[in-house]
């Protein structure tokens, strides 16, 4: 299984996991509003939690309220968890693809650019003795952690 459907299979979790909440506690099999909303803060929570790379901000509640019209589709004012399934898949649709993203930058490219520039610094005059003590692991991580809030920087311009 790639990394790309384990994550998908992670997300679907996390929508699982929210959606039972819910339900567990207004005694239903539906989602209200008032519930849809925090419902949506709590999956981006656990997605923002769970994910490498920059915050994902959840949709308004302008936004929610919309696509509640268009994802309930018995039209009884809220959502059961086939129609609440579809309407956290559109949100969380784009995500996808920044997750993956960022699950190759963070653990393949950046990792290997810091070992590249890693030995490349190593023979600068007055750099390379300090580089040169630096495990290649910390060295890495620092490299990552670079590449990171670039990233955040870029990301947020």
């Amino acid at each position: 299984m790639g990394q790309l459907q384990a994550k998908e299979l992670q997300v679907q979790g996390i929508i699982d996991r929210v959606f039972d909440h819910f339900t567990a506690h207004n005694g239903n099999d539906f989602i209200s509003f008032q519930e849809l909303y925090t419902a949506i803060l709590l999956v981006y929570n656990d997605i923002n939690k769970h994910f490498p790379g920059p915050h994902y901000d959840p949709p308004a509640r302008e936004e929610v309220q919309e696509m509640l019209d268009l994802y309930d589709t018995n039209r009884n004012g809220v959502l059961d968890r086939k129609e609440f399934m579809g309407f956290v898949e559109k949100f969380t649709g784009n995500l996808a693809m920044r997750l993956s993203k960022n699950i190759l930058i963070f653990s393949i490219a950046a990792p290997c650019l810091a070992l590249l520039t890693k030995s490349a610094t190593e023979r600068v005059p007055g750099v390379g003795p300090v580089v040169k003590k630096i495990p290649s692991a910390l060295y890495a991580s620092l490299i990552t952690t670079a590449v990171a809030v670039v990233s955040k920087v870029n990301d947020s311009a």
